[in-house]
């Protein structure tokens, strides 16, 4: 019965300290981000400029949609009386 504790001593060794869960959680939170932003990505040679593209289509949209909805746009009905 002795002969097994002396085996069981070099376990405490291998033993893996795992960090805090805040810790842990930042760690798979930043994981999970790197993951998407490679997939997103694959197959993209240059991201800097789909990104950019990205943003001015919808700046354009955008202003698209503040001149419809100002009437700016005068391209409406016109109403007439008489």
């Amino acid at each position: 019965m002795g002969m097994c504790l002396p085996c069981l001593g070099g376990a405490a060794d291998d033993v893996v300290v795992t960090p805090d869960p805040d810790t842990r959680r930042r760690q798979l939170a930043e994981a999970a981000e790197k993951r998407q932003k490679e997939t997103t990505y694959r197959g993209v040679k240059n991201p800097e400029a789909v990104e950019r593209k990205k943003k001015k289509r919808e700046e354009i949209e955008n202003q698209a949609m503040t001149t419809s909805v100002s009437g700016g746009g005068g391209g409406g009905l016109k109403w007439q009386v008489g």
